[in-house]
């Protein structure tokens, strides 16, 4: 058994930057990023000095950039080759279309096997990068997709998506889509006055009479009325789009706000899908705050955007739907005190995966970013180790 132990590897860091040709109706990301007829991408490659391996970790978020993490970061330390790679939508989500991430997931693959000369490539789904590696191991493993949801074309399926040798899902949900269905706030009843609040389906109204612990019947009146919400945000979407082709002009896209999108009861009721988070509080912080702050799920948005990553209706970025299209080793790692992942996710996908060789495990008392706990940090190290080297993807 391999052990992370104390001595921690000197790291040597390597700028990687990608460009490849696309053509698109419009641009969608500010700047040089993806226009000019090319997606320009830009990722960190961590190598431990004198430690040559045959195997890349790829950690990937949608959004996000990933090389300040404690995982990543740790991996690297104790033996692993790691690449933190960052989509086109680096840090700004609001044009996200996520058929297009898989496309640049692809690209740092490729990147990964053809130039950088590794032989195999596991991708490391974190947080939102879980459903996105399920998505792209689905499609890489059985392509299918040739347009968005909003019926723009994007040819994944003619991509050669190349498959990843192994997945890990580590702290993951099952959709950016799931999360925003079960976080939006009901009680808003009118979407252009987030004041216009219906108050017994307000949980952060102390003058709510339906107070924790939820009963059930109210917990299935919220989420119904979660669901209304969004289909009526999502037939505001739908009619907008049709109303802007109709027109045919230059006019093809537009951004909107939805007010109040963090209001999961699981934030305020511990005993709704209960693990060992802390009470009131979320990994953003006091959960009330962020439901009216500009970092909340879905705030700012395009028309295609929302239906490619924030409907739950057109998003096909569904890990439980994706997960049964995989057959590559799979590493399911749910933290005990995640408070950002959904307690139940990460045993939905662990059953939905087709995988033949798959593992579930769970790190006890582990927060959703291991911040201040340089134990459970050492366990999930120690997990992701021992399992690629029982399957030959890591020296030891």
């Amino acid at each position: 058994m391999i052990s992370a132990g104390r001595d921690l590897l000197e790291v040597d860091y390597r700028w990687v930057h990608l460009q490849y040709e696309e053509k698109a109706a419009f641009v969608e990301t500010y700047g040089f990023a993806g226009n000019q007829g090319a997606v320009n991408l830009e990722g960190i490659l961590m190598v431990p000095r004198g430690r040559p391996s045959s195997t890349l970790m790829i950690f990937m978020h949608p959004t996000s950039t990933l090389q300040l993490l404690p995982v990543p970061r740790a991996a690297v330390q104790h033996g692993a080759h790691v690449l933190c790679a960052a989509s086109r939508y680096a840090k700004n989500d609001a044009a996200l279309i996520m058929e297009k991430v898989l496309l640049d997931l692809g690209a740092y693959v490729r990147h990964a096997k053809e130039v950088l000369g590794y032989e195999k490539v596991v991708i490391v789904g974190w947080s939102g990068g879980g459903s996105l590696a399920l998505f792209y191991q689905s499609q890489a493993e059985n392509p299918t997709i040739t347009e968005t949801p909003a019926g723009d074309p994007v040819n994944v399926k003619g991509a050669g998506l190349i498959p990843a040798d192994a997945l890990i899902f580590q702290a993951a949900h099952i959709s950016r889509a799931q999360l925003l269905a079960d976080s939006i706030d009901p009680s808003v009843r009118t979407e252009h006055d987030p004041d216009d609040r219906i108050r017994e389906l307000d949980i952060y109204d102390p003058a709510n009479p339906n107070q924790p612990a939820y009963s059930a019947d109210f917990l299935a009146h919220y989420r119904a009325a979660q669901l209304a919400r969004i289909d009526r945000i999502r037939g505001w979407v739908l009619e907008t789009l049709e109303t802007l082709r109709r027109r045919n002009s230059g006019e093809m896209e537009r951004g909107f706000v939805t007010h109040r999108t963090f209001a999961d009861p699981r934030f305020v009721d511990p005993s709704v899908d209960p693990n060992d988070r802390r009470p009131r509080w979320s990994y953003l912080g006091n959960p009330e705050t962020v439901n009216t702050g500009p970092v909340a799920l879905g705030r700012f948005s395009t028309l295609r955007s929302w239906l490619s990553q924030w409907s739950i209706r057109d998003s096909r970025a569904d890990g439980v739907a994706c997960a049964a299209h995989i057959r590559v080793p799979f590493l399911a790692i749910e933290n005990s005190a995640d408070d950002a992942a959904p307690q139940p996710h990460t045993g939905m996908i662990y059953r939905a995966a087709a995988s033949a060789d798959k593992t579930f495990r769970v790190i006890k008392g582990a927060t959703h970013y291991y911040a201040g706990q340089p134990a459970q940090l050492a366990e999930a190290i120690d997990l992701q180790r021992n399992w690629l080297a029982a399957r030959g993807l890591l020296e030891s």
